[in-house]
């Protein structure tokens, strides 16, 4: 039997088909120890995938937390500056950071489902299956135990059987021997010495019963009932290694699902990177501040050798000067400061570039309105012409109040679109004769040879910022002056509309009273073109020109950055 073990332990070796129930016998108590470490094993790996998933959840909410912190803030200055391209670039990266740690959160997810939860269901299992194998095979170590204890019962039983046989036989062979002793008694001596050698018959009997009945349970143990056991504890084993083996795979597999839209992020922010264009971002500098007004021109000669009245150049800038500390503050740029907000209908506020680039989006903007108009009309009038032919859909006059309502508000935009053209004309044919003067005076400026002319008309009749013109030059001076402050930087910078960024329902309706909310009727649906920053509002839009916020808690989202309506910023 040994010589049996040992070869097939060098056949295991050799062939890595092990039995445990061959090999590992008599390890019992070993295997116990084994399958139990082998679960805490599994229990401290499905705690590291754990430790991991949450490490990567923090991560995702803190690389959220920093996009969201960088984000454009409503109702901040910072939304001017994203006519730049730098700044374009840098919101397109904080959305990709988004996206980006979106990955980590789906990275977080997809360890919990489809390791934590299975692995931690699992070992429940293989705990319970571990218990029932031992249960068994300690069963079965109790039955041999037993079958044990009966044969070496049985076995004490026939050698003290067998000793009082040997004593009665010696007790009777005393008593035939001695003449002194009746026959009676011998022949009681001789029944006893009879019934003791009987009795240790049947024990002998009973032994060998026993013995043969151990030796079977001892081999049918050895090699039917462990063997048999040991093979399924083996066998489970083998499926909680190959269950660490999947897990394993598995870990490496969740994050390399997730490679390819991490490597698109990545794409996203270089492609943001590559979109930014200095020179786009210097014209955008001039296109904000150029005030559209002439330098002043040349100082003329003032000759103190005659004895008349010296007469000071209207465009002396030491006469501006002198002039500018005389006079008001509030005359060099009429409602620049004291009206912001309130400005003139026709912009003539504004210095002629910033004038014409707002007459421009007004009219633009009124434009956009004719056409909606004019397309809402055109429906409302196929609609009409096919209630006439079909009289049962609907009534025909039923649409006329609506199409008399269409036509003076048409009437109306058109005026209006009229009026601004008007003035957007005036502005460009003023900065075109300022352009060819400029060119003028520029060609002139040097006579045949090559002397500074000694009279200058320039600065005669020049316009004012307010749109007017004025003989005064040290008014102009020193408004063209006042242009380059930063006073003036952020007063004329075209506001862009917010790209939309999804839609809401109205859950409740709400009536907008202060000032930058509007107003929603309940299941109403609106654009979103700014989340909620943590203060509990959201800012959406009705239409081109109607927006403002409304409570987050009153509304439902549906973000989207394919949302109808939304638009691209490059």
């Amino acid at each position: 039997m040994h010589s049996n073990r040992g070869l097939s332990r060098r056949n295991c070796l050799e062939t890595m088909s092990c039995s445990w129930g061959t090999e590992l016998w008599d390890q019992f108590d070993n295997l116990e120890k084994h399958t139990q470490w082998g679960i805490e094993f599994l229990e401290r790996y499905t705690k590291f995938v754990k430790e991991r998933s949450e490490i990567e959840l923090s991560y995702a909410k803190q690389i959220r937390n920093l996009s969201k912190k960088y984000q454009l803030k409503k109702n901040s200055k910072e939304e001017e500056e994203f006519k730049y391209s730098t700044c374009r670039a840098f919101l397109m990266t904080l959305n990709e950071l988004n996206d980006y740690a979106g990955q980590h959160e789906v990275i977080a997810e997809n360890l919990s489902t489809q390791i934590i939860a299975e692995l931690s269901r699992y070992t429940q299992e293989l705990k319970a299956e571990r218990k029932s194998h031992f249960h068994d095979g300690r069963r079965a170590q109790q039955y041999i135990e037993n079958s044990w204890k009966q044969l070496e019962s049985s076995k004490r039983r026939f050698e003290r059987d067998c000793k009082e046989a040997d004593r009665a036989q010696h007790y009777f062979d005393k008593m035939d021997a001695d003449i002194n002793v009746t026959k009676a008694d011998v022949e009681k001596a001789k029944q006893q010495a009879h019934m003791r050698h009987q009795i240790a018959e049947d024990s002998k009997n009973e032994y060998l019963t026993y013995l043969q009945k151990f030796n079977k349970d001892q081999h049918e143990h050895y090699y039917t009932l462990i063997p048999h056991i040991f093979q399924r504890i083996q066998e489970m084993e083998e499926r909680r290694v190959g269950r660490v083996r999947e897990s394993m795979r598995v870990y490496t597999e969740v994050e390399r699902k997730v490679l390819p839209i991490v490597s698109k992020c990545l794409d996203g922010m270089t492609k943001a990177a590559e979109s930014i264009e200095p020179k786009m971002d210097s014209k955008q500098v001039v296109e904000s501040y150029k005030s559209g007004f002439e330098p002043p021109g040349d100082v003329e000669f003032e000759d103190y050798s005659v004895s008349m009245k010296r007469a000071v150049s209207e465009s002396s800038f030491l006469n501006a000067r002198g002039e500018s500390r005389r006079r008001s503050r509030s005359k060099l740029w009429p409602l620049l400061k004291r009206n912001k907000g309130t400005g003139q209908e026709d912009y003539s506020h504004l210095p002629p570039e910033q004038r014409r680039k707002k007459l421009q989006a007004k009219l633009n903007d009124i434009n956009k309105d004719i056409q909606k108009e004019m397309d809402q009309r055109d429906a409302l009038t196929k609609m009409k012409d096919v209630y006439i032919k079909n009289p049962h859909l609907g009534d025909p006059d039923s649409i006329d109040p609506r199409l008399e309502e269409i036509t003076q508000s048409l009437e109306k935009m058109q005026l209006e679109a009229h009026k601004f053209e008007g003035w957007l004309t005036e502005v460009e044919r003023k900065l075109l004769e300022k352009g060819s003067e400029s060119q003028r005076r520029q060609s002139g400026h040097f006579d045949s040879q090559g002397n500074t002319p000694l009279t200058n008309n320039y600065g005669q009749n020049r316009e004012s910022p307010d749109g007017s013109y004025t003989e005064d030059p040290s008014t102009e001076t020193t408004m063209q002056f006042k242009s380059r402050s930063t006073e003036f930087d952020d007063e004329f910078d075209d506001e862009e509309p917010l790209p939309t960024i999804g839609t809401c329902k109205a859950l409740y309706p709400f009536e907008g009273q202060n000032e930058g909310t509007i107003s929603m009727a309940e299941s109403e649906m609106l654009y979103v073109i700014e989340e909620d920053k943590g203060d509990g509002w959201t800012r959406v839009r009705r239409n081109e020109d109607e927006e403002g916020y409304v409570p987050t808690s009153y509304i439902k989202l549906f973000l989207d950055m394919n949302a109808k309506g939304a638009k691209t910023y490059i």
